[in-house]
């Protein structure tokens, strides 16, 4: 199984979360491309079997910049494609990953989890972002 993970990251709070998937994808033994939001490839993140996106939250519980040009760039591709989302937050709720996976949905992806850390990802967040890495 191929699997992309792209993310966007401005504290390194939502990157620890990209590479604890990027670990998980790997002792499955599967393949994985990791990259930024900023130099992803498109028709590659595409072409995998999972695509995992992950953002911190910012502003009004909105996607970080880079990640938003990423996502609306791919989002008119994304019918029959399984997508998780992940990212950190500081203040709110976490509206913003709910207010993605909507977006996710209505492109017509199927959502196969969601993490969201609150500042720091803790071991159990950690876990649960592998766990999604590993959701085939």
């Amino acid at each position: 199984m191929k699997v992309a993970i792209v993310y966007a990251s401005t504290t390194g709070n939502t990157e620890n979360l990209a590479n604890a998937a990027a670990e998980a994808v790997k002792a499955a033994g599967n393949e994985v491309n990791i990259s930024t939001a900023d130099s992803a490839d498109a028709n590659e993140t595409l072409g995998a079997d999972l695509i995992l996106l992950g953002s911190p939250a910012m502003g009004a519980e909105q996607l970080e910049d880079s990640m938003e040009s990423f996502f609306s760039g791919i989002e008119g591709s994304l019918s029959g494609k399984k997508l998780g989302l992940f990212g950190s937050y500081d203040w709110g709720d976490g509206q913003w990953i709910s207010d993605w996976a909507d977006r996710v949905t209505s492109a017509g992806a199927t959502l196969t989890g969601t993490v969201k850390a609150h500042l720091a990802p803790e071991d159990a967040d950690l876990e649960e972002v592998k766990k999604l890495a590993s959701n085939s």
